[in-house]
């Protein structure tokens, strides 16, 4: 009888079972590192998403400053000076 992958059945053997029935302390451990790990760079990654986003607010507005100057140069009526 196949299972729902169809694999077949296969009985496990009985000293296989009691040995890989939960994780060590060491693979724990293991496990925990990485978690650390992969936290730390979810933190670095949030730091330079935060410090590209004020940036880009920084140029935005530098952007808008310098249009409105364009345009107060050649005399026309500023048409966004709305932020």
């Amino acid at each position: 009888m196949s299972g729902p992958n169809g694999d077949l059945g296969m009985p496990v053997e009985a000293g296989a079972e009691g040995e890989n029935d939960g994780f060590g302390e060491a693979e724990y451990a293991a496990i925990n590192s990485m978690l650390d790990q992969i936290n730390s760079c979810l933190d670095h990654l949030e730091e330079k998403n935060d410090h590209l986003h004020a940036r880009l607010q920084e140029l935005l507005e530098s952007n808008r400053q310098t249009r409105l100057e364009f345009q107060q140069q050649l005399g026309e009526a500023p048409s966004d000076a709305s932020p």
